[in-house]
């Protein structure tokens, strides 16, 4: 059994070790858009440099992060966890010793890989360490001490730009990496799901990477001319999703027996038509937050004429607001079902997106910024918590981590295959981050064209989600992460089904106990 409690020092230790380690890896994907003119500068990076930089890190973390979660129960959840914290510090050094950008985004995806194997681990070693009766104070707080590191995050990122260079945005990860290991190492203890079984399902794993790497290449590439490169690349990602699909629904029906691997995606789930309807706005809305998310840091610097600092910490309202606001927005949709908050929130976000395709040239921050900002971070402080409580409602109660996992791959593979799409479209190509009347054009495009994608999802969800999922559900099906900062994707949940009997813990290296809580697919920032 789990026998960690909060109020001992271990239990501070596992907090600082999951908190610090996810936090690292969420950080560093948004962090680095604010480094990007400056590393653009140097590396002689095109306008398509700029999006594989941001996009080959998105591309392997949301191809391998639900394959990630299924290591982490069955090899060791500590285990995975600090194997993925080395490897992320190990592609983070290569980052910033990058001689050209080709290196550079080699190592970011490098990167995803990392981030995919310690994500999910974080929230999951909480979950499986902490007796039952100090799990729920412990899972809150980890989510408001990584929302207080969210907070706290670009504008470091920003300072540590201005003042020491971009490339210690990624140089700074791996002494912070280090002490995840040796405090992991020394306080945390393994646990694992004994009921794991069956092989794993490299196949699925390698298709959808396929899938988004073809398919994603194709759309950046694409405003340069329809080559044979683009077409090939194009045709791979078309057919690894159409074998994706027939690869996960013939092993759903194996059901994983015989020895054959269980489906990374079980497609069944979305035969729930609450479930498809919420991935497909979640689809539809991280896509235009992703494009947003991207855009906005490089606008205020190459079109403004922000600091790096400045424009790091300009988002930072969104992030404050979700601290203060996600909870009670989850508490509302309880009590008055999903569709009302979700909906409002989503027509809010469209709103402040709105506002803020406005910033361009001698832009005032007060004026002109912070009113778009907050209300967008109003918008999504609203939609989020009930977008997530939707997921796990749709879901049955033992699946809530696989179900928060597709969810979380679902919003960043739309963020990925829109950063890849839309700027193009808007046509910022080439060198036009060096152009800050043509970057203003196509920003204030972009924006409005992402606006118009929150407000089909505010569409999408008034008319698809039912306002009964959630006073219907079981109590304790609402998340267990309440606070909701996370921007580039929705919060990943563990598993709620109980301890299996004759589970046990195995010893950490300090010889404190600790033991599984139950199968714990997925969970961190």
């Amino acid at each position: 059994m789990a026998e960690v409690r909060l109020s001992q020092g271990q239990g501070r230790w596992i907090l600082l070790a999951t908190v610090l380690g996810s936090g690292v890896a969420s950080l560093d994907a948004t962090v680095v858009n604010v480094a990007l003119p400056r590393l653009a500068k140097d590396l002689s990076a095109s306008m398509a440099d700029l999006q594989w930089t941001v996009n080959a890190y998105t591309l392997t973390l949301a191809g391998l992060i639900l394959l990630g979660g299924s290591l982490g129960d069955r090899f060791g959840r500590r285990r995975v966890f600090v194997i993925g914290v080395i490897w992320f510090a190990t592609a983070s050094v290569l980052c910033g010793a990058a001689p050209d950008v080709q290196t550079l985004i080699a190592a970011r995806a490098l990167q995803g890989v990392g981030g995919a194997l310690l994500t999910p681990g974080s929230l999951a070693i909480i979950q499986a360490s902490f007796v039952e009766e100090d799990r729920p104070r412990a899972v809150g707080a980890w989510s408001g001490l990584s929302g207080v590191a969210g907070a706290v995050g670009p504008f470091a990122g920003g300072w540590l730009v201005e003042a020491a260079g971009w490339r210690w945005v990624f140089l700074l990860n791996a002494p912070l990496a280090l002490i995840v290991v040796l405090v992991a190492l020394r306080h945390v203890p393994e646990t694992r799901d004994p009921e794991a079984t069956g092989r794993f399902d490299i196949a699925g794993a390698a298709l959808a990477a396929l899938t988004l790497a073809g398919t994603t290449y194709a759309l950046t590439e694409a405003p340069n001319g329809a080559g044979a490169g683009v077409v090939a690349a194009g045709l791979v990602g078309i057919g690894s999703a159409v074998a994706f699909v027939v690869v996960e629904r013939r092993r759903g029906r194996g059901n994983g027996g015989g020895g054959r691997p269980q489906p990374m995606l079980p497609l069944a789930m979305f035969a729930n038509r609450e479930f498809s309807a919420v991935n497909a706005v979640t689809f539809v809305v991280y896509g235009g937050m992703g494009v947003m998310f991207f855009l906005f840091v490089l606008n205020l610097q190459v079109v403004s004429g922000f600091s790096p600092i400045a424009a790091g910490t300009a988002l930072l309202p969104v992030t404050v607001l979700m601290l203060l606001l996600s909870a009670r927005a989850g508490a509302l949709a309880q009590k008055i079902g999903p569709r009302r908050p979700m909906t409002v929130g989503l027509v809010l976000a469209a709103a402040g997106m709105a506002l803020v395709s406005r910033v361009g040239e001698h832009a005032s921050y007060w004026r002109d910024v912070l009113p778009g900002v907050v209300v967008f971070g109003l918008g999504l402080s609203a939609m989020v918590a009930p977008l997530t409580a939707t997921v796990l409602a749709s879901a049955n109660v033992r699946h809530a981590g696989i179900a928060s996992g597709v969810n979380n791959a679902v919003a960043r593979a739309a963020g990925l295959l829109a950063v890849a799409a839309i700027p193009p479209l808007v046509g910022l190509t080439g060198e036009a981050y060096q152009n800050p009347a043509k970057f203003a054009s196509g920003f204030r495009e972009a924006m409005l064209i992402c606006s118009g994608m929150l407000l089909a999802g505010a569409v999408l969800t008034l008319f698809t989600v039912r306002d009964d999922t959630l006073k219907t559900t079981p109590e304790g099906r609402e998340p267990e992460c309440r606070t909701h900062c996370a921007v580039g994707a929705p919060p990943l949940e563990p598993e709620r089904s109980a301890v299996p009997a004759g589970a046990a813990a195995e010893p950490g290296p300090a010889g404190a106990g600790g033991g599984p809580a139950g199968p714990a697919d997925t969970g961190g920032a």
